[in-house]
């Protein structure tokens, strides 16, 4: 059985009549990557921040256990990358990553060794010694990357490490954090790019307006999704959908083009009843299906509570 690394119970915080995070409860294990999702506002910021001790919760509680088995760790067991770059913009780069590992708790030798040979594998290595205020912002984001995990931490929360890279680092950088888990660090991951997470998350926790919206693995948050199946059909240009959108098993039609159109089926109705009617009032060229993906629930998700958040306020 895999071993609990941090467990959130309950925590709660309130800034004047605002509550940013209301009885949030969940843990992360050993070894996992573990994805906080949100809109701008949900509270994982502030979730971050009680994690890490900046600010405490006004109720609940946040306990580790890592190699010290003391509930609240050590700097040398933890990395963190902000969301806001923070390092020195007119200091040398390697100057910079090496005094963050000896705060870290690296000696100073490591620490430069530990720099450069990190700087060497994102391909950096020749700008050593250059201020970080003459890199582009994705090589700032891969310094900064680096800042967080140089000290080989036991777990790291890793805001938004895709901000500002292009689609290759994006694949670069997904690399490494699987090989980061590969080694055993625990991580504890914020994004946006929900492709991005859907490829690396072993589990997720959805929050929305400081509340968890939905949690697990992407197989059972699938399994809260409304629509259980997506088809995708193209036909004819312009095809005639009068017969087909009033179904009561379509839950959600898009169209992606003047030819290609996705039907939402409703949980709970026959995909083979849908089949039947697509191809017997459309005349389809193509069928094919499609997993609802982590982007959708998310949408779905939040627009939904949003709703009823919208419908208890007119109460």
């Amino acid at each position: 059985m895999n071993k609990t690394v941090l467990t959130v119970t309950s925590i709660e915080k309130r800034f004047e009549k605002q509550t940013a995070v209301d009885k949030l409860s969940f843990d992360v294990m050993k070894g996992e990557v573990f994805a906080l999702l949100g809109p701008n506002g949900a509270g994982k910021t502030t979730t971050i921040r009680m994690l890490l001790g900046i600010i405490q919760p006004d109720s609940g509680t946040v306990s580790f256990s890592l190699g010290n088995g003391n509930p609240t760790p050590h700097p040398s067991q933890v990395g963190y990358l902000p969301e806001d770059r923070g390092l020195y913009r007119d200091i040398p780069i390697l100057k910079t990553l090496t005094y963050m590992g000896v705060l870290r708790g690296l000696d100073h030798k490591d620490a430069q060794s530990q720099g450069r040979s990190w700087l060497e594998r994102v391909n950096l290595a020749d700008r050593a010694g250059d201020k970080l205020e003459t890199l582009s912002k994705g090589n700032q984001q891969k310094v900064q990357f680096i800042s967080a995990i140089l000290h080989r931490p036991e777990f790291a929360i890793l805001d938004e490490p895709f901000a500002g890279l292009d689609p290759i680092n994006q694949d670069f950088f997904i690399e490494i954090i699987r090989d980061l888990r590969e080694k055993g660090t625990t991580i504890l991951l914020c994004a946006h790019q929900m492709e991005l997470v859907e490829r690396l998350a072993d589990r997720v926790l959805l929050l929305n307006r400081g509340r968890e919206m939905l949690s697990g693995t992407l197989a059972q948050i699938r399994d809260h999704a409304t629509a259980a199946n997506k088809v995708v059909v193209r036909v004819r240009e312009n095809a005639d959908l009068a017969q087909i959108q009033h179904s009561p098993m379509i839950d959600q039609i898009e169209k992606r083009s003047a030819s290609e159109y996705v039907f939402h089926i409703k949980r709970g109705e026959p995909l083979h009843e849908f089949l039947i009617l697509a191809a017997s009032t459309l005349e389809p060229i193509d069928i094919h299906t499609e997993k609802i993906s982590l982007h959708e629930i998310f949408v779905q998700a939040v627009g939904n509570d949003s709703a009823d958040n919208d419908k208890e306020q007119k109460s």
